[in-house]
């Protein structure tokens, strides 16, 4: 807002200690106002006071003159505005437009959701014929559960070019966090039941609704390892997981977890990145062992993704 300037008689000729943008000492402290009386312009132009007659009076009268002209001057392409000393603020010499983008708030985005709490993208994958439309919910409330891992892609990969036949088989799938592996199996002919924590199960239910036509034998369940593997049967064909070998005090639940689940003839599909600070390589090179028959089905190399094949152990001859 333009504030009408100090009327204090103060000339800068007379005292070279003075300040020379029009404003009191006073005014320094706050905001200070900008110059819009013609008088006040004229007397920093020296037209209100004797003609100096020393060298200083000269040259401050030509900087006064020459910053209030440069300031408020049009700008005309190839003209280059006159320089300033550093510490001169010339939006407080005299009443020029401000420019809006040199506003502080022009700065942030506009964009409201781009600082909330949580967002959610919808990608569109291609397995098998089927465009899967997966919504991914981004924010703390999901964490790891929100997105769509290399694992879980390289995986559905897998059984695209290793043509898995899911038609009759009984499918669980652990960890699904967006439920894309357990949906491509469902769609491919399987009896999935798809589970994760209970906080993930609204996100999974959305792309199971989704993806697969009313009809479709799917359930989503809540599954925590090592504490209600038991309310479920012990006879699933194809157990599945991706990325879901990454903290080591799970370890021992995830592995009682898989020896119920998995059927006597059953086959156990596990993705993961080999994270080395997350113990993944220990956890398959010798854990999972102990318990079940391990091979390595295929590794990319790129993604650093492993996808390990497992199976119950023939129990040894009498």
């Amino acid at each position: 807002m333009t504030q009408s300037a100090s009327h204090e008689q103060v000339s800068p000729l007379k005292d070279p200690g003075a300040n020379l943008t029009g404003l009191s000492r006073e005014d320094h402290k706050g905001r200070a106002p900008e110059v819009t009386s013609a008088p006040l312009v004229s007397k920093l132009l020296g037209k209100s006071s004797p003609r100096p007659t020393s060298s200083l009076g000269l040259f401050l009268r030509g900087l006064v003159a020459m910053l209030v002209a440069g300031t408020c001057a049009p700008h005309r392409p190839g003209i280059r505005a006159p320089a300033v000393a550093p510490g001169y603020n010339l939006g407080r010499m005299a009443n020029c437009r401000r420019d809006p983008e040199s506003e502080p708030e022009s700065v942030f985005p506009r964009e409201v959701g781009l600082f909330s709490d949580s967002y959610s993208e919808k990608s569109r994958f291609y397995f098998c014929g089927h465009v899967l439309s997966i919504t991914q919910n981004f924010g703390s409330h999901l964490g790891v559960a929100a997105g769509v891992w290399d694992s879980a892609l390289s995986l559905c990969n897998y059984f695209e070019s290793q043509n898995v036949d899911f038609r009759g088989k009984k499918v669980i799938e652990l960890g699904a966090g967006t439920g894309i592996v357990g949906i491509l199996a469902a769609l491919q002919g399987g009896d999935v039941t798809i589970t994760d924590l209970p906080m993930a199960l609204e996100q999974i239910q959305g792309n199971v609704q989704a993806n697969v036509p009313a009809g479709g034998r799917v359930q989503v369940r809540a599954l925590s390892w090592g504490i209600d593997q038991y309310v479920f049967p012990g006879d699933y064909d194809l157990v599945l997981g991706t990325d879901i070998v990454y903290m080591e005090p799970t370890f021992p639940l995830l592995l009682g977890t898989l020896q119920h689940l998995c059927g006597h003839h059953g086959t156990i599909y596990l993705a993961s990145k080999m994270r080395e600070e997350h113990g993944t390589a220990n956890f398959f090179q010798h854990l999972l062992p102990q318990h079940f028959q391990l091979e390595l089905a295929q590794r990319d190399e790129d993604k650093n993704v492993n996808i390990y094949r497992a199976r119950h152990r023939e129990p040894r001859p009498a």
